[in-house]
């Protein structure tokens, strides 16, 4: 930016310690609008210079910052305030993929790929898929986005009855299922709040330890066979899950 965001004045008659001023300050230039979603933020140096704070407290004041999500660090760029992200709803008691989720709200879909093959199973994998220990497993990982913006990691296993070849899969791994009568019809999901690590956050282009949510998936076939297991990181600033509950048929009895 062209010119200075802060002087020494502004911390002068603040209370506080100063990174915490910072802060504070920072703040409320991107929720009044002086810092717009993009902006990059003056480097250390310069922020130190116009506020006449040291640079450990300006560096304190913006990891504050960071760890809260409203600014992100990128590698050799600088500090720049967080993008807005359209919160998305997913309805938990639909068993759909996330293509088919994203086609439905009209979005464009991209994935990039971190593995595609197949590898001698995890224990994790063969507790999961009923498989032996001699068995291998057709394992998926990418990075799926929508519209340009990374959502959500998504980690698939497959008993290789189910995809002897994952290099099949290009686009909807459910309509690669699908296409050979294997698409599965029920699923049980476990779902537990996490802290981003380093590299799954890298992936997302969100700040290490921020909020995210952990899905498990095992899904069957109408005959009780099991298809996948999917473990899936979602960014906590983009969706929220729902679910319709219904009374069960003891709820309108009166207790005895």
């Amino acid at each position: 930016m062209s010119h200075a965001l802060f002087s020494p004045e502004d911390f002068e008659a603040s209370p506080g310690p100063l990174y915490l001023q910072l802060q504070r300050l920072i703040s409320e230039a991107i929720s009044s609008g002086r810092l717009q979603p993009g902006d990059s933020l003056p480097p250390e140096r310069e922020l130190a210079s116009q506020t006449g704070l040291s640079r450990v407290t300006v560096r304190k004041g913006v990891q504050a910052l960071v760890g809260a999500g409203q600014l992100v660090q990128r590698r050799g760029s600088g500090t720049f305030v967080t993008e807005k992200v359209e919160r998305l709803e997913q309805a938990l008691s639909l068993l759909t993929s996330f293509t088919e989720d994203m086609a439905r709200r009209g979005r464009s879909v991209e994935s990039r790929w971190l593995a595609r093959g197949i590898y001698a199973p995890s224990p994790e994998e063969i507790m999961a898929l009923g498989l032996g220990a001699n068995d291998q497993v057709s394992r998926l990982e990418r990075v799926r986005c929508s519209d340009g913006t990374p959502l959500a990691i998504e980690r698939a296993s497959l008993p290789l009855a189910m995809l002897a070849d994952p290099a099949q899969v290009t686009r909807s791994l459910y309509e690669t299922l699908a296409a050979r009568d294997l698409r599965p019809v029920r699923a049980v999901q476990r779902l537990s709040a996490t802290n981003l690590g380093p590299v799954d956050a890298g992936l997302l282009q969100v700040a290490p330890g921020q909020a995210g949510l952990r899905i498990e998936r095992l899904s069957y076939l109408a005959t009780g066979q099991v298809v996948e297991f999917t473990r899936s990181l979602y960014r906590g600033d983009a969706y929220d899950f729902a679910v319709e509950l219904k009374i069960g048929p003891e709820g309108g009895r009166r207790a005895e």
